[in-house]
């Protein structure tokens, strides 16, 4: 690993720790400038081409995905590692699926799925655009599906 402040390529790790997510985080330390940093790594899977509502396909972008996610999130009481997380989810779920491509239909519900566990607002903004929902009514239907749901998994104490 070659040292950001000198550019020398000796250097030592002096802490690692691993996350739920395959992430490594290496303390490093330069052998020749002696300054400190900290690297992540992760493993680079074979993600599916995305098959576009138009019938193009791309390849998966993260940055992409997680842009989406930070603008339904914006101004809104959701932490960055949750949506770092709902990300990593996706992404993970993508490899494991083992396909060669897959509709960008599967990546849009696993993100409803996800929003509507960490914020409702969130999770509105996102379906009015990838549910369509065209107008007021059908933005009221769904947050009246929305509350109903809330109201039948509170428990009465």
């Amino acid at each position: 690993m070659r040292c950001p402040y000198c550019q020398n390529e000796d250097t030592k790790v002096l802490d690692t720790t691993h996350d739920n997510r395959g992430i490594v985080r290496r303390r490093r330390e330069c052998l020749s400038c002696h300054q400190r940093f900290t690297t992540l790594e992760r493993p680079l899977l074979a993600t599916p081409l995305i098959i576009k509502k138009d019938g193009t396909r791309e390849e998966f972008d993260r940055e992409k995905l997680l842009r989406g996610i930070r603008i339904a999130c914006a101004k809104r009481p959701v932490p960055a590692s949750a949506i770092e997380r709902l990300v990593g989810e996706i992404e993970t779920t993508l490899q494991r699926m083992g396909k060669a491509e897959v509709n960008s239909r599967v990546i849009g519900d696993m993100v409803i799925e996800g929003l509507r566990g960490l914020d409702h607002i969130a999770y509105i903004r996102y379906a009015i655009v990838y549910l369509q929902l065209g107008d007021l009514h059908a933005i009221r239907n769904e947050i009246d599906r929305l509350l109903s749901e809330e109201s039948n998994n509170v428990k009465p104490q």
